[in-house]
């Protein structure tokens, strides 16, 4: 779920909506987009030691400008007992080629080619990924979400990568280079293979570092998840081996792999997942297809959709995952909902949560003098409150035994609690 092409999460009042709809046709987890062309969408001490600007979220016009999107969405998803994943998009990805920000600013912090030009062929602005400052700012937000909010699990797409084979020529790539080489300058070849194995090695340096650190922070239960391109187009391109990160042993590795074969018709998608399952091996339980449904060029034909949800489960694999909610809410809603067909076989669990991971919430009933109230059993909760269109987070509240749970709030709407799972 992201902010662009679609109005799902434009407003609380839309962000209510979409997560009931989403429930109610059968999905069980959203990814919402929480890092965005060099900002937060959530407030974050670490961006704004940064770059000066604690978050921005791209509003629809008319729309509210700054809202706290990931508590927002959070809330609605947890009481609709979906899966919540904090969906850092951007990875090391600083801006689009026409977009000037204040991460973009940060001129030392930028990846280049061996012309000086600091947009890659892809068309953005890249973060280095070897920058000591760059690598600190992707893991303190991402570790900054955690410690505040009470996440399921966290994902980088397609950007924790090489920018592009042909960048790593700014001044301090090319002196972490030499240092690393007796003195050897960068190869003017990008594809010149010691060249092309010593930044793949940095990537993958990068990533046990990223999922060592999201581990400590967020404990055995937070889901640690990667989108990458395909293998071995990701490998050949963006010098990202994620198969083989699969199998370390010296080192705690992702939970959970969703490469992005987002392919214009099943007969494609159907020989490229196979691909993945097969350099998956043994881990492919934890192999999740990333499946496109709309986007650049045209709509998945509508007799393929149900095609590529069952291939996934033909394979044995973790399951499949829909790129993006305007396809799922609006083009094709009628056929994923018939595929998971909730009224004949019930709500599918999360495969590594189980059934009852995130249960719905215990509604408080109000009475005279803003009093609100229920009987709650022992456990942890979020108590949340609604205001106006919004619901805010209001207070942890544990609950030694079963009994009563009272609190004053004259002016919410709503209250209740949501259990609180870190």
């Amino acid at each position: 779920m992201t902010t662009t092409a679609n109005n799902a999460i434009s407003s609380p009042k839309r962000t209510a909506a979409s997560m009931k709809r989403l429930r109610e046709m059968g999905l069980n987890t959203v990814y919402v987009e929480v890092w965005k062309d060099g900002y937060t969408e959530f407030p974050s001490q670490v961006m704004e030691k940064a770059i000066g600007v604690p978050f921005r979220v791209n509003p629809s016009p008319g729309e509210v400008v700054q809202r706290d999107l990931l508590e927002e969405t959070m809330i609605e998803a947890h009481r609709n007992q979906l899966v919540y994943v904090a969906w850092f998009e951007y990875g090391f990805m600083a801006a689009s080629a026409g977009t000037q920000n204040k991460l973009r600013a940060r001129k030392d912090w930028l990846s280049l080619d061996k012309d000086g030009n600091e947009v890659a062929k892809n068309g953005f602005v890249w973060l280095n990924p070897l920058h000591p400052d760059a690598q600190d700012l992707l893991i303190g937000i991402v570790k900054e979400a955690i410690q505040k909010y009470d996440l399921d699990g966290i994902q980088l797409d397609d950007r924790i990568v090489w920018p592009y084979i042909d960048m790593g020529y700014d001044d301090y790539t090319r002196k972490l280079y030499a240092k690393e080489n007796n003195g050897a300058q960068v190869p003017d070849d990008p594809r010149e293979p010691h060249w092309v194995a010593w930044r793949q090695k940095k990537v993958e340096e990068f990533s046990k570092r990223f999922v060592r650190e999201m581990r400590e922070a967020g404990g055995k239960d937070l889901i640690i998840s990667v989108s990458p391109g395909p293998h071995p187009w990701a490998l050949q391109n963006y010098l990202i081996d994620w198969p083989a990160w699969s199998r370390w042993t010296d080192n705690p590795t992702w939970d959970e792999y969703i490469p992005q074969v987002y392919r214009m018709n099943y007969a494609a998608f159907d020989r490229d997942f196979r691909q993945q399952v097969g350099h998956m091996g043994d881990r492919n339980k934890d192999l999740i297809a990333g499946i496109r449904l709309v986007g650049d060029g045209p709509d998945s034909p509508r007799e393929d959709v149900a095609k590529h949800a069952a291939l996934t489960r033909e394979t044995k694999s973790m399951g499949h995952c829909w790129w993006f909610s305007r396809g799922v809410l609006d083009v094709f809603s009628q056929e994923i909902a018939d595929f998971y067909n909730v009224p004949k076989y019930g709500q599918a669990p999360h495969p590594r949560f189980g059934p009852g991971w995130r249960p719905a919430p215990i509604v408080l009933e109000k009475a005279q003098g803003g009093e609100w109230s229920a009987h709650v059993p022992a456990g942890s909760y979020r108590l949340i409150a609604k205001f106006g269109q919004s619901w805010r987070t209001m207070t942890t509240v544990k609950q030694a035994k079963s009994g009563t749970l009272s609190v004053r709030m004259p002016d919410a709407t709503q209250v209740e609690l949501l259990v609180k799972r870190r």
